[in-house]
């Protein structure tokens, strides 16, 4: 019987990170950010000092209107941070933990732990990502990609010696679900056109469901893994799919004996230039077997 390893799952993990639209890197729905906006202004007003909710972030979304900055050396700061460019990822990394480091409360932590929790995948240092991830989602509930991402790349991360998996895999999907629920009701962006929106909205789909397809897998649950890993691959808006989930859908589809659909799914995996398509191209092989064993045995 065939595994998730951790290798496999990794890799593809980080495609999918690579390929992310950066244009929903803040996407927020208008209920509650607005809500926190109008009751950190309130605040405001009554406590001089105080500051309110970020107004701007390192992708060019506009957020819910803020105040002028009490403090101009920490809004240029953040400017600096968010000019520089996300490919040099060790200095944009630097610059983000030196930023929180000297400004711990900052209104401007939300954007900043959302770059991190990217940019912590793509340098493999994952459970930095989760930790900041994890503080990106408790302040910013609404945070659609961090939410796919840890989603996705939660369960994908895992192996036999994680500690507290259960509960991991817990986290993940409630992750999952939160942005699943949340991305219909997005707003469009000023600076988007439909066109991005929706490509944005769907590659955020295609991870959540994705990573909810993999939390079932780890689980068992073959069955409930197959429809969230189809719609993965339907929304997938990316040129390169993410092999990944073509291979998990196979391995779901074989495991209760859906072999068509398994070998389809092992065909498409095994087409997709990368690390899986040797390892598809064996299974869509097994599959076949099984599936005329299956046609053969008598009745």
């Amino acid at each position: 019987m065939k595994s998730c390893s951790k290798k496999v799952i990794w890799t593809g993990a980080l495609v999918g990170l690579l390929l992310f639209g950066a244009e929903v890197t803040r996407a927020q729905s208008s209920q509650g950010q607005g809500a926190q906006s109008q009751q950190q202004g309130q605040q405001q007003q009554e406590k001089p000092g105080t500051t309110s909710a970020p107004a701007s972030n390192t992708t060019g979304l506009t957020l819910d209107a803020a105040a002028p900055p009490v403090n101009a050396e920490e809004d240029a700061a953040f400017k600096a941070f968010e000019a520089l460019p996300n490919a040099d990822l060790p200095k944009k990394i630097a610059a983000g933990e030196e930023f929180l480091q000297k400004y711990p409360q900052s209104r401007y932590r939300p954007p900043v732990y959302s770059v991190l929790t990217v940019a912590y995948l793509q340098t493999g240092q994952t459970q930095k990502a989760f930790d900041v991830g994890d503080k990106e989602v408790a302040l910013s509930p609404n945070d659609v990609q961090t939410l796919a991402i840890l989603c996705q790349t939660i369960p994908r991360a895992m192996n036999a010696s994680t500690p507290d998996a259960v509960k991991q895999l817990e986290k993940a999907e409630t992750y999952g679900k939160r942005a699943i629920e949340i991305v219909p009701t997005l707003p469009k962006p000023a600076n988007l056109t439909d066109e991005k929106f929706a490509v944005a909205k769907n590659q955020a789909l295609a991870m959540a469901h994705g990573g909810m397809g993999l939390v079932y897998v780890r689980r068992g649950k073959f069955e409930q893994a197959i429809p969230e890993l189809e719609q993965s691959v339907k929304l997938d808006p990316n040129p390169s799919p993410d092999p990944v989930n073509y291979y998990l859908l196979g391995l779901a589809n074989e495991k209760t004996s859906h072999f068509d659909a398994a070998i389809a799914a092992f065909t498409k995996c095994a087409g997709i230039p990368g690390s899986l398509q040797d390892t598809c191209k064996a299974d869509a092989a097994e599959a076949k077997k099984q599936a005329s064993t299956q046609l053969s045995a008598p009745n």
